[in-house]
This record gives C-alpha cells, structure tokens and sequence, in this order.
C-alpha cells in the first residue's frame, strides 16, 4: 500500500499544502524545496545578515534530521505487530503538524523547522509509486521523469513510457493542488490550517491499515 498511488496522492496533496503553508504564513520559508532554502541561506551568509540566514538554515538542518529520525524507525522497528514502519513515521509527522499549529508566529524559526522535519519523515518514508521512484514533497525530480518518459515514447511509442509520464505528471498537479487547498486553509484559519494537513496524513495510515487488512 506504501506504493499504492491513492496513497501517492494524498501525500503529494499533504507535500503541497507544507509548502505552501509555510512559504505563506510563516515568513516565506520553504518546508521542501531545500534547494530555494540553500540558495537564499548562501545570499544572506554572502551579505552577513546572520538572522535571516538562520531562518534559512535551520529548516535544511530539520530536514536532514527527519530523513534520520525515519531511517531510525525503520532500522528499529521495521514491524510492530501490525503496524508497518511507515505507519509509525506518518503518524509522528502528523504529530509535528499538530505542535506547529499552536506555535505563534513570533516563533516561525521553529515552526518552520518542525514543518521541514515531518518533510525530511515523509521523503524518506515514501520514495515509490507504482514501483516508479516518485517524491511527494518536492517536484525537480518529478518533472525531470515525466518528461523523460513522454520523449522516449515520442521515439519508441513504447506505452509503458506515457503511462509513467502521465503519473509523474499526475503527482505534480497533486502537489499543486495541494498548495492551493493550503493556501485556502491559511485564508481561513491562520497558523491552525496545518491541522487539515495532519488530517490528510491520518487519512494515509488508516489507508494503510485497510490494506494490510485486505491482504489478511
């Protein structure tokens, strides 16, 4: 189920509306883009402006932190009865989210750096769809795929290509839409629009439950 693409969309709407949460409300940070993170961290270090680097720098810290923290649940616990690994991370990320909600805004630093560690979990988590390595937190490496599969079916036709172009794009529109929903959350609810993003992360361990189930 962890490669299942219902669950691919729903964490790809989750991935969106992080971003977009804290890029709107919480002083233009990046929860999964990284890389705009790294960039804007090396310009304020190159024009010493030390604060607003470290608004920058500690949410790519956090991040690297998540991938460990899920690498960790998955080296220790692997299974718990029941429950997969991955169920466990979920619902710490969905956890985090919850604390980020309360935390006021005159404490974005840590808000932010909270929201990037749940995205450092769920990267780490969850790199498949379909068997397709697919992120549902970030786009580059989407789109690069997608694209990548609709050439090659322009030269060979071979069908298997734009049916995973077409997923790879599918994702990205998720996340997108994911973003939008986030960015309507935010209107009406501030900083506590975060809560709908938890919601969306229970919705994806009770998935995964319904299928394990199944397979019994």
């Amino acid at each position: 189920m962890s490669e299942s693409l219902e669950l691919g969309i729903v964490l790809a709407l989750s991935g969106g509306f992080m971003d977009a949460y804290s890029y709107l409300c919480r002083d233009h940070v990046f929860a999964n883009a990284q890389t705009g993170n790294m960039l804007l961290l090396g310009v304020n270090l190159a024009e010493g402006n030390w604060n607003t680097a470290l608004r920058y720098g500690c949410p790519v810290l956090a991040f690297a932190i998540g991938i460990a923290l899920a690498d960790i649940v998955r080296i220790r616990l692997n299974e718990l009865s029941r429950v997969h690994w991955r169920q466990i991370a979920v619902v710490c990320e969905a956890l985090v989210l919850l604390l980020v909600s309360i935390i006021p805004l005159s404490m974005n630093l840590l808000a932010n750096s909270l929201t990037s560690l749940a995205c450092g979990i769920q990267v780490e988590s969850f790199r498949k769809i379909r068997g397709n390595g697919i992120a549902t937190t970030m786009c580059i490496g989407n789109l690069r795929s997608a694209t990548q599969n609709i050439c090659e079916y322009w030269y060979t036709k071979d069908k298997k290509a734009v049916r995973k172009g077409i997923l790879y794009y599918g994702i990205i529109l998720c996340f997108v839409t994911g973003a939008v929903i986030g960015n309507a959350c935010i209107h009406i609810w501030g900083v506590k629009a975060i809560r709908v993003c938890s919601l969306m992360l229970g919705i994806a361990v009770l998935m995964m439950f319904i299928d394990r189930e199944k397979q019994e």
